[in-house]
């Protein structure tokens, strides 16, 4: 890893001052950037690479390598989505009619139940990739309008987001965390994310899940009669939208080593109950890096706990903010406001309430 000034540099932190604002405001602001968000959130990347001076032969390898490999084994995000999209795109319609005929056996506001609560909770054991995959699928087959189906994805990816903390094999952030305490004082193991966070993640997904039932269930038009999706995906668009997937993530590496000196230095000194509201800034960074940053031995256990819970909330928010949120945007074809507008007021409604839960409680 290539070291950083140990004091800020006055240039640099007003070049990412400034990188940071257009992540944020122009897919909001601009059709045609959020028509393009992986090419864009790339040269976003690469200019905050190069406005920190971190550009490094590894740094480019890590870019390259991270979308194809898995805890160094040789399939990623990028096959993931390409090979379930190719086994959709040749069997769509027995998935779709399996998918009906267990919303009409379970009822709708069971089926969205399980639908949420079980990939939430799974995403730790099949990684949260495979689970965004299988559940934007679901979901793009609903009979559902459209407006529906985006508020029912933006929730299930919440819940994936959260229920992958539980264990190494869900995500980057809980393998990092893992790693970062491996030693004293923490010794933490394989099952140290249930243990540590268990309690908060668990009752979020379910919570997310029924709340999710009670307002959608109903919207799901249980005979198929309306706003039934036909399947329109060509072969050669499941492979675009693979390779859009792997520029995505590229690109949120570079964005997060290039901002890897402003959270170094302004983030190391900030009060536990701050810090979870600066780590909003999840919701356009890599998580993964920020927990790389942010956690160590040190830290007393609450303080872990409101970290890793900030970081993997807010990274429900927007569509950079974390894995699933990426699969499911680009099958789904969710523009970046269409997701705001449920996802920026549910993950400060979280937040808010999490905070109550790990500050006053």
């Amino acid at each position: 890893m290539t070291p950083i000034p140990s004091h800020p540099v006055p240039s640099v932190v007003a070049g990412l001052a400034a990188i940071a604002a257009l992540a944020l405001v122009l897919p909001l602001l601009s059709r045609r950037v959020e028509e393009r968000l992986e090419p864009f959130f790339l040269v976003l990347g690469a200019a905050a690479v190069t406005v920190s001076g971190l550009w490094s032969g590894p740094l480019v390898a890590e870019a390259l390598k991270a979308p194809v490999t898995i805890g160094g084994l040789p399939v990623g995000i990028f096959q993931v989505v390409l090979v379930v999209g190719v086994a959709i795109h040749y069997f769509n319609r027995a998935f779709c009619a399996a998918v009906l005929r267990l919303v009409r056996i379970l009822g709708p506001h069971a089926f969205v139940f399980a639908l949420v609560a079980f990939f939430g909770l799974l995403s730790s054991v099949i990684s949260v990739i495979l689970a965004a995959c299988l559940l934007s699928e679901i979901v793009a087959g609903l009979p559902m309008a459209k407006r529906d189906r985006v508020s029912l994805i933006v929730a299930a990816c919440f819940a994936a987001g959260l229920g992958a903390c539980l264990s190494p094999l869900g995500e980057p952030l809980s393998t990092i965390l893992v790693s970062k305490l491996a030693g004293p004082p923490h010794y933490a193991g394989f099952f140290f994310p249930l243990r540590a966070l268990g309690r908060y993640l668990v009752p979020g997904v379910l919570g997310l899940a029924a709340l999710t039932a009670a307002k959608l269930g109903p919207r799901i038009d249980v005979h198929g009669r309306e706003h039934v999706v036909e399947y329109a995906e060509t072969l050669g668009s499941v492979f675009a939208r693979a390779v859009k997937v792997f520029v995505f993530v590229a690109a949120l590496i570079l964005l997060g080593e290039g901002f890897r000196p402003l959270i170094t230095w302004y983030f190391g000194g900030v009060p536990a109950g701050v810090l979870y509201w600066v780590n909003s800034v999840s919701a356009v960074l890599d998580n993964a890096t920020l927990t790389a940053i942010e956690i160590g031995p040190a830290l007393a256990l609450p303080q872990i706990v409101a970290i890793v819970m900030g970081l993997s909330i807010a990274g429900g928010m927007l569509i950079p903010g974390n894995i699933p949120n990426i699969v499911a945007a680009g099958r789904m074809k969710i523009r970046m406001k269409e997701w705001a507008r449920v996802g920026i007021p549910a993950g400060l409604a979280l937040m808010a309430i999490y905070f109550v839960i790990l500050f006053v409680f």
